[in-house]
């Protein structure tokens, strides 16, 4: 570690929607093969947030969590990152609201000098909130940090990402010597600029909604515009997954080069953390990685059909299966019963991993895990760390698969309504958590402004 400080992952907590849709409903409604989606994708269940909840909601409930099971004082911590692209604001980051909230739990003022903003970048904008945190405390070993990826994967009905939705949010304590995971500093990169998903700014011709000519003013708006905001994404699903597949690749042999790592990488590493957008898309990702940096490489051949041909085979391979259950099937476990967080996927599929040995009672101290990270648009980042002695006392707290076996499922019915918004009373009744109260309508100077607040168990 850099200047033998170590720092990374201290502690951790989550929030999730109490609710999901069997995936085996949602492949009825879509006239899908139930096992396509089961065993092809590896998804379950897709969680989907309540009338009352939002990215905010999330997010908060994981901070509150987290400051109650660490028992920390305000005055503890230094910044809290948020890392999403599910942002409910163009200006007002999800950062402001949590420390409103959390002010009015500590006392007005306690978190006044505490640093906040939101970090961008599609799926991978937690992973860069949780490098720049690193090398905070790495500048300030006495500081402590928490980020917390908070996101709601929405996608249009009958879409082909409709199956992959998902919602909730991770918060992660980062501290010098931490008690779980520490993270090395060494980072591969890869960067290009792609439209391969996207949430552009969207409009309506004013005409369109008032079938006139005349541009009269139409709810405040004085442009021949209505601007439009979606929270589903403009994607081409099939390219998304070719640059996934090579930012992934270019920043995993970057970190191999940077470490001066003659060897297999991966043979070193218990455990491979990826993002997860659906359940197997990292074993389905990684078969290339797999046959490059091992002996499988002097036998692909050149050809572009024949390359892609010699990769899909040895993905097919039992060795392969083994291997793909032994380094990812850990952190599937969690994604198959959630669906997709975005920013949250890579970091709920460690907590995934590590509560699955926690309850295997398997020695993780000292292991290497391997962190390939994504974000479309697109980047990559590739990194490692090792597993802190204190890691099952931390990892116990979080209660995960119990948490997941509590969730209720829906029908496709109130699903549909609850996509389309139409429903106005909670499925379930919120009980000791954050709720939005209200959305401001009629003030003018304060028009849009989201109230929450926290419900008594």
């Amino acid at each position: 570690m850099s200047q033998n400080i170590k720092v990374g992952i201290d502690a951790a907590s989550f929030d999730i929607p109490k609710i999901y849709l069997p995936i085996r409903e949602l492949a009825a409604a879509l006239n899908i093969e139930p096992a396509k989606l089961e065993k092809g994708l590896g998804l379950l269940k897709m969680s989907f947030p309540d009338v009352h909840q939002d990215v905010v909601v999330f997010a908060a409930n994981a901070l509150r969590r987290m400051l109650e099971q660490e028992n920390l004082n305000p005055s503890d911590i230094s910044r809290i990152y948020v890392g999403t692209e599910s942002g409910i604001d163009s200006s007002k980051p999800i950062g402001s609201f949590l420390l409103s909230l959390m002010e009015e739990l500590y006392g007005e003022g306690t978190f006044e000098h505490c640093d906040v903003v939101d970090l961008t970048f599609a799926c991978i904008g937690g992973v860069d909130a949780l490098h720049n945190s690193l090398d905070f405390i790495r500048v300030n070993p006495d500081k402590k940090a928490i980020v917390i990826c908070t996101d709601y994967a929405k996608y249009d009905l009958n879409s082909t990402g409709e199956y992959t939705q998902g919602a909730g949010a991770v918060a992660l304590l980062l501290s010098a010597n931490p008690r779980i995971i520490s993270i090395d500093n060494k980072i591969g990169v890869s960067t290009k600029g792609v439209f391969d998903f996207f949430k552009p700014k969207r409009a309506l011709s004013k005409k369109e909604v008032t079938g006139r000519e005349d541009n009269p003013e139409w709810f405040g708006v004085l442009e021949t515009e209505i601007d439009l905001f979606k929270e589903q994404p403009v994607f081409d699903g099939q390219y998304s997954n070719t640059c996934y597949q090579e930012r992934v690749k270019s920043s995993y042999f970057k970190l191999k080069k940077l470490l001066g790592e003659d060897g297999t990488l991966y043979s070193q590493w218990k455990n491979i953390i990826v993002h997860l957008p659906y359940s197997f898309q990292g074993r389905r990702m990684f078969s290339e990685i797999y046959a490059l940096d091992s002996d499988f490489k002097e036998s692909l051949p050149k050809e572009v059909g024949e390359y892609a041909d010699k990769i899909k085979e040895i993905g097919k391979t039992e060795e392969y299966k083994t291997f793909a259950n032994e380094k990812f099937g850990p952190a599937e476990i969690a994604s198959s019963n959630i669906g997709n967080m975005y920013t949250g996927s890579i970091f709920m599929g460690l907590l995934s991993t590590l509560y699955f040995h926690h309850k295997n009672n398997t020695e993780l101290t000292g292991e290497k895990f391997g962190f390939l990270a994504y974000g479309s648009g697109s980047k990559s980042k590739a990194f490692e760390g090792v597993i802190e002695k204190n890691w099952k006392s931390q990892t116990e707290k979080l209660q995960l698969f119990e948490t997941l076996e509590k969730a209720k499922p829906i029908d496709i019915d109130t699903y549909h309504t609850l996509h389309k918004k139409e429903l106005t009373k909670s499925v379930v009744e919120p009980q000791g958590e954050y709720v939005l109260e209200r959305i401001e309508a009629e003030n003018p100077v304060l028009t849009g402004a989201r109230y929450y607040k926290f419900t008594n168990p």
